[in-house]
């Protein structure tokens, strides 16, 4: 889904530009980066900095850095309760979870990256960094590579020369694979020995989906991966079931 530009909305744009440039991988930065990132010019940032203060969106911390505040959290939680797919794919998830044993991930497509929106972990427990709300940039890790397939055209061709530019050729490949198997593997891109598989969720007017497990590398031999394939293709389509049937 490409969201059409709102005529007339510069200055705000920017605004939340900025605000949307913190992230589990960027936390905290300076006005300075803050301008680099959104384009506009020192004195115009600080303004746009001042009013996020005001709102008590921003505070500043050490050395002259911003961060965001916790008044986020609510919004972060409304978009938990307002994502009805989300909602529809959990006991899928629980159910995928169960029968592999690995913990269950659902990825959506957000402009440069692919974001989790849920996760249900197995009953064999591990420190592993996906929670929902962290992401991933497109073409890293089975989710940003299977997202990045999924994409419709004119986009995804725009994103993967993005892509491609900063990771390399070889990506296109995988991407060709990734779409004419219906699903994308890899082997500690985010974690260190975490591997993980990634398939489609097809929903008709919604923004691209997969859905993905992940797990130690060491305890899930090639059959175990094959496996982990077919459930979640077949896991995937009930989810894409259930989502047809509530839209009804």
């Amino acid at each position: 889904m490409t969201a059409k530009r709102t005529p007339g909305a510069s200055s705000s744009r920017k605004v939340l530009q900025l605000l949307l440039a913190f992230s589990e991988r960027r936390p905290e930065a300076t006005v300075a980066e803050l301008a680099a990132l959104a384009g506009t010019p020192i004195a115009t940032t600080y303004r746009y900095v001042a009013l996020l203060k005001e709102l008590q969106l921003l505070e500043e911390g050490r050395a002259g850095r911003y961060h965001v505040t916790s008044q986020v959290m609510p919004l972060a939680r409304a978009a938990q309760v307002a994502n009805d797919l989300a909602r529809l794919a959990r006991p899928v998830m629980e159910e995928a979870a169960r029968e592999l044993r690995e913990t269950v991930l659902l990825f959506q497509h957000f402009g440069d990256a692919a974001v989790c929106a849920e996760r249900v972990e197995c009953d064999q427990a591990m420190r592993f960094t996906f929670q929902p709300g962290h992401s991933v940039p497109l073409g890293v890790s089975s989710s940003g590579k299977m997202l990045l397939a999924s994409l419709p055209e004119p986009e995804r061709s725009r994103r993967l020369a993005e892509v491609v530019a900063r990771r390399g050729s070889s990506l296109r490949e995988e991407l060709k694979r990734a779409e004419q198997n219906r699903y994308a593997v890899s082997w500690g891109e985010v974690d260190e020995g975490v591997w993980s598989c990634s398939v489609p969720v097809r929903v008709p007017g919604q923004r691209a989906t997969v859905l993905t497990v992940a797990g130690p590398a060491a305890r899930i031999g090639d059959e175990a991966k094959r496996t982990a394939i077919t459930v979640l293709q077949s896991h995937a389509q009930r989810i894409q079931d259930a989502y047809t049937q509530f839209t009804l």
